[in-house]
């Protein structure tokens, strides 16, 4: 089946072109190795004497946050870490975050046999590793041509995806029978890999890395400089719209100002999934007769009613400052859902529309363990988020829930860690016996 795939992949790529060219050129950033997408990635340094060699693929910013644990715990080995992401805010933040850690970063080569041939040549890892959904066939093709085992961290299914490689079985075993270890997020999605036909003993349950996020608290007086930066009013209460998508920004919109009828002193704090529709949603709050204050245009010069983060990177930052927050792209016609992860384990009271099946298995549990509420509609975040707002008592509740959640649901990184040196060690010489160098 390969070579069907290589065969229908150039006419997928132009077809697709125009679409991911208009937006790459929209998000902006892509200009700085942009010769990676062709194979020309980085080639790294020797590794030390005796030392191995792992290439991990995260596709953007979440997941790159998510593996900083397995990527920290391995550079204290010694092991060499080359580092690829897919999109331009993923690739800045590899560079800021991680460029003492790994030897090398780089985008992930177009997934067509002369590119991503090329590219294993120039990295020829010991051990490959992908995060969550990024099983691409040719790269898992030239995986096994390679004798270089392929591990897939945090592994999951959306509702969507296991719908549709399950009307398929010979699609399901084509981009699953490269991966030698699955380590699944959670139980649920092992079962899932499972019924799709991923051999038993190929699954194993490691739990989510995104439950071990470790998130630099901020001191009061960073606290109050921050809101202070954003034009959030001293002792106002603060309503978080996270990674929020079209239509969701006028849904908080008229939530404020149900909270604002009910008699409470808050605002709004707005942070896009992409900052690209800055000026979007700037028109937005402008139309609604808000004060609003764009971040990046600097600091806020005064008060403002709401504030718009049209940045990449500070969501852990900026959500210390909410009170309450709502997980974008969940309500409908969104149905895949932002991650509530970061929220939750800031202790934050969690409003998540209906469409979270992205993160299902952490819905599920969070509502379970009250540290989350769902909401149904516009109107029902507009009612809940005021509720919320007014009962300081109700938000403790919902805070300490998720804190107790959290203690319950860390370790994935750990053991993620010890499957990844124990795939390491599996190399029959320091350098994979001159398999990784086809």
């Amino acid at each position: 089946m390969i070579w069907i795939y290589r065969l229908l992949f150039p006419f997928a790529l132009l077809a697709a072109s125009p679409y991911y060219l208009l937006r790459m050129r929209r998000r902006g950033g892509y200009g700085a190795g942009f010769a990676h997408r062709f194979g020309l990635v980085p080639v790294p340094p020797p590794p030390r004497p005796g030392g191995r060699r792992i290439w991990i693929q995260a596709v953007s910013v979440g997941e790159l946050l998510a593996i900083e644990p397995v990527l920290r715990g391995l550079a204290g080995d010694g092991t060499q870490v080359v580092l690829t992401t897919t999109t331009s805010t993923g690739y800045r933040l590899a560079r800021e975050r991680y460029a003492g850690l790994v030897s090398s970063i780089g985008y992930f080569p177009v997934d067509w046999a002369p590119f991503s041939a090329l590219a294993w040549r120039r990295i020829r890892p010991d051990v490959a590793v992908v995060a969550e959904g990024e099983r691409w066939p040719e790269h898992m093709h030239q995986a096994r041509a390679r004798g270089v085992r392929l591990v897939c961290v945090n592994a999951r299914l959306s509702d969507r995806s296991f719908s549709r490689l399950g009307a398929f079985p010979g699609a399901a075993a084509f981009v699953l029978g490269g991966v030698n270890r699955l380590l699944a997020g959670s139980a649920e999605d092992a079962d899932r890999f499972r019924r799709l036909g991923m051999p038993a003993g190929r699954v194993e349950v490691t739990g989510n890395l995104k439950l071990d996020v470790r998130i630099p608290l901020l001191s009061e007086g960073e606290l109050l400089a921050l809101r202070a930066e954003l034009g959030l009013p001293p002792g106002a209460l603060v309503l978080l719209g996270s990674s929020t998508w079209p239509g969701e920004e006028a849904a908080l919109i008229g939530a404020l100002q149900a909270a604002r009828a009910r008699g409470s002193r808050c605002a709004l704090l707005l942070v896009p999934r992409h900052a690209e529709r800055g000026p979007e949603v700037a028109a937005l709050l402008a139309a609604s007769g808000l004060r609003h204050h764009v971040r990046s245009a600097g600091a806020a010069p005064g008060e403002v009613d709401a504030a718009l983060a049209d940045t990449t990177g500070e969501l852990r930052r900026l959500t210390q400052a909410a009170d309450v927050v709502f997980v974008g792209k969940s309500l409908a016609p969104h149905t895949q859902g932002q991650t509530p992860v970061e929220a939750a384990a800031l202790g934050k009271p969690v409003l998540m529309g209906p469409g979270m099946a992205n993160f299902r298995q952490i819905e599920r549990d969070l509502l379970a363990s009250g540290a989350a509420r769902t909401v149904r509609d516009e109107a029902d975040l507009a009612a809940q988020a005021a509720e919320l707002l007014a009962d300081g008592a109700a938000r403790g509740r919902l805070a300490a829930a998720a804190a107790a959640w959290r203690a319950q649901t860390a370790g994935g990184a750990d053991r993620t860690l010890a499957v990844l040196r124990e795939e390491l060690l599996l190399r029959a010489s320091p350098r994979g016996g001159g398999g990784s160098r086809a």
